[in-house]
């Protein structure tokens, strides 16, 4: 009996010992988090690329824009000032903003955009995240060239759960128009049609060598014979998925949006706008120069694209002056090699997904047609069969308000500004990726939104559909993250796919390609209260109507409801 107590004591101060140490730690990491203050100057700042001189709407008068770099658990105050000519939005990509709907950026969403002239400050911690997110404006097509780097390292004290690699280089993939893009949007919003296609890819703001004037300002990436390098790759595209190679290197990666992943090697990637992927890559071959090279993954039949293929070099020390070793690149219609690909990924370690599901939703996402309006000459109506080409989820094209926020509007109980019956399925079952009847190809527009409750466990069926075609769609959600728990092609079959899912180490994204003419799944906790856009990457799409907001309702207490706004908030 004595002994029993013996043992209880002990194990008594051993529960106490291991308590105190985790609360140390824990207050240490918070004594450690920093608070890391910039300015943001949005403004016009002559950019030269593919032979020609363009007034570019910059960050700083950089191309891309800055690089934030900080720690997991910091905090970030960013006083945006926009000296530009065009209304502008800041949007940290990825970024949970958990209670901090305010600083996330969509226009008309969560703010209303900062006017010329004006100005306002992002707050926010990041909290609980790790690797690579970006930054971008979240306001018409600015995003073309006013986007950057958020780089957030293990908390100080702690590593990365891999061997610390020698060098770290993030390579931002772009799109390049030779012509203003707020011009080339406004201009398929005239039309109806499909907007003009981007003249160029960029690796952090250089198409390369293949293109004409841009040899002196390719991107160099060095690297010394026996190094490993962690190469962080984000797709800033606006309009494109794109495929991402090294000449005769293994690409390992290790984590993606900012989620750590079980490392996986290959020679490929694909990505699609909005998604981050880290790579390892150890420098073993012949001291020489290769290309780092990105191309077009074109999934829609029939649409145009950017059929050009933009180069860095990663230059070993030493290395001759030789021409650089060109990768062969898969072929921009190669669905076999994304969907190999995309199999692979799966989180570090086990995670906890619940079984139990409080909102079962299936959201269809594709493309339609508008009849022209009555009232519309032809030359606005330059779509397929003179149409206008339109997007929509649950056959519903969302319509940004233009007076208030949504995030406001629900703060302050102002009503005419969204309504909340979007539905929780499609209002009409049919044959999603078969040959669809034409009275579906014309969605409703509308500001509708989808209320959540605190805490609720949600699961998104993501189904695309062929309407107009099928398309591989980078599906973002604000303010979460969320597991890919299964993904097919075809129309999802809950009887039958269900077997599918993998709830013991799904990956964690914001970003979900899903497949053409296929669906994905995901589940999260709706435990963040806000207004989160769900939306397709695809900016062309968003500006079509493919979208929705998920409207998440304040919990119980001040940690489980959204801060109040700041004073700073821009007025409409």
């Amino acid at each position: 009996m004595e002994g029993m107590k013996n043992i209880m004591t002990k194990a008594k101060c051993s529960f106490i010992f291991i308590a105190t140490f985790v609360l140390l730690s824990s207050a240490l990491s918070l004594a450690n988090a920093k608070t890391h203050n910039h300015e943001f100057v949005v403004e016009a700042t002559p950019v030269k690329r593919l032979c020609k001189t363009h007034n570019t709407i910059t960050v700083n008068g950089q191309y891309p824009g800055p690089t934030l770099e900080i720690n997991n658990g910091d905090s970030l105050v960013i006083k945006v000032t926009n000296k530009a000519r065009y209304n502008v939005t800041i949007h940290w990509h990825g970024v949970r903003q958990v209670r901090t709907g305010w600083a996330d950026g969509p226009e008309f969403i969560t703010q209303c955009p900062i006017r010329p002239g004006g100005s306002y400050t992002y707050r926010f911690t990041v909290e609980g995240q790790e690797g690579t997110l970006w930054w971008h404006a979240h306001s018409s097509w600015l995003r073309a060239t006013v986007y950057g780097a958020l780089i957030i390292r293990p908390r100080e004290g702690e590593t990365y759960p891999f061997p610390k690699p020698n060098r770290e280089t993030p390579i931002l993939l772009g799109e390049w128009w030779d012509r203003n893009p707020i011009d080339v949007v406004r201009q398929a919003q005239r039309t109806g049609a499909a907007p003009n296609v981007s003249d160029a890819y960029t690796i952090n703001g250089q198409p390369g060598d293949l293109y004409n004037c841009s040899t002196k300002g390719t991107t160099i990436v060095p690297i010394r014979y026996g190094e490993t390098n962690l190469i962080r790759v984000i797709n800033a595209a606006l309009n494109q998925p794109l495929f991402f190679k090294i000449a005769n290197h293994k690409l390992t990666v290790v984590g993606a949006d900012a989620s750590y992943l079980k490392p996986f090697t290959t020679n490929v990637l694909m990505l699609g706008p909005g998604q981050t992927t880290d790579v390892l890559i150890t420098a073993n071959q012949p001291i020489s120069r290769y290309y780092i090279a990105a191309s077009a993954y074109q999934s829609a039949q029939n649409a145009a694209f950017d059929n050009t293929t933009t180069t860095a070099i990663l230059q070993y020390y030493n290395s001759t002056k030789t021409k650089p070793i060109m990768p062969s690149l898969p072929s921009f219609n190669d669905t076999n090699t994304v969907t190999k690909f995309s199999k692979r990924f799966k989180s570090l370690k086990k995670v906890e997904v619940s079984n139990v599901i409080d909102e079962n939703l299936l959201f269809t996402i594709g493309l339609g047609l508008q009849g022209c309006p009555k009232n519309f000459r032809e030359r606005r109506c330059q779509g397929p069969n003179g149409s206008r080409l339109t997007a929509s989820m649950n056959n519903v094209s969302f319509t940004l308000p233009n007076n208030l926020s949504i995030l406001q509007a629900h703060y302050f109980g102002i009503p005419g500004v969204f309504t909340t019956d979007f539905p929780a399925k499609p209002p009409v079952n049919f044959n999603y990726t078969g040959n669809v009847s034409r009275p579906l190809w014309q969605p409703v527009p509308g500001t509708k939104v989808y209320k959540l409750k605190f805490g609720s466990r949600v699961q998104i069926v993501l189904q695309d559909t062929s309407i107009v075609t099928g398309e591989n769609h980078p599906t973002h959600l604000h303010g979460y993250d969320f597991y890919i728990v299964a993904q097919g092609f075809g129309n999802f079959d809950p009887k039958k796919d269900s077997a599918k899912f993998n709830l013991v180490d799904p990956p964690k994204r914001n970003t979900v390609a899903v497949p053409v003419n296929g669906w994905s799944v995901i589940r999260f906790v709706a435990d963040n209260p806000g207004a989160w856009i769900m939306h397709c990457h695809l900016d062309v799409h968003i500006n079509w109507g493919l979208a929705t907001v998920l409207l998440v309702e304040n919990g119980v207490g001040k940690l489980q409801s959204i801060e109040p706004p700041p004073a700073d908030l821009p007025r409409c």
